[in-house]
């Protein structure tokens, strides 16, 4: 028998000064027997990075045509596309072609670090690619944030992160490999 999601609600209150935007989201995140604690604090990090009133969280680890995140036209073209993870070169490829944006975060440490080293040469030509981490001990410490109900304040001011919930304060600094041009 096929174990099933574990959903999780968040409540996201987004205050960016970067981009002046201030909003609460509430979003449902279905979390893939699979995935880590890790990885699913990075999908919301990473939402609120990018948050918008069209971006929406899609099936990530279900669907394997889909980003685990995506912004989208009100004509339904794809305006930003944020995958997680190590993608294979032939992926961010296509991913490129796909949306006007691209937004990778690989997660990992090392393994994220040898990927990235292994691809980026290929990734040049691609104008519309952001390829942004965060380290690994700023990951751990995300991670230990997850619970099935969370009220998360996510704090962006000159590009660095403070998510908090609660009395719990977790500064995260997203490390640019790759700007778009």
């Amino acid at each position: 028998m096929a174990q099933n999601a574990t959903v999780y609600k968040v409540e996201l209150s987004v205050s960016d000064m970067d981009r002046h935007y201030y909003e609460t989201h509430k979003i449902t995140v279905a979390k893939h027997p699979s995935e880590t604690d890790e990885r699913l604090m990075v999908r919301v990090v990473a939402f609120a990075l990018n948050a918008h009133e069209n971006l929406v969280m899609t099936r990530g680890l279900s669907a394997d045509d889909e980003p685990d995140i995506w912004q989208k036209s009100l004509s339904g073209e794809l305006d930003v596309w944020i995958s997680l993870g190590l993608p294979s070169e032939k992926v961010v490829r296509q991913s490129c072609s796909k949306a006007e944006r691209v937004i990778i975060y690989p997660y990992g440490g090392r393994t994220a670090e040898v990927w990235w080293e292994k691809i980026k040469g290929s990734t040049t030509r691609f104008d519309n690619l952001e390829v942004v981490s965060f380290s690994e001990e700023q990951m751990a410490a995300l991670a230990q944030l997850a619970n099935r109900t969370m009220k998360l304040q996510v704090n962006i001011q000159e590009g660095d992160v403070m998510v908090s919930l609660d009395e719990q304060i977790v500064n995260v600094t997203p490390l640019r490999w790759k700007s778009a041009a």
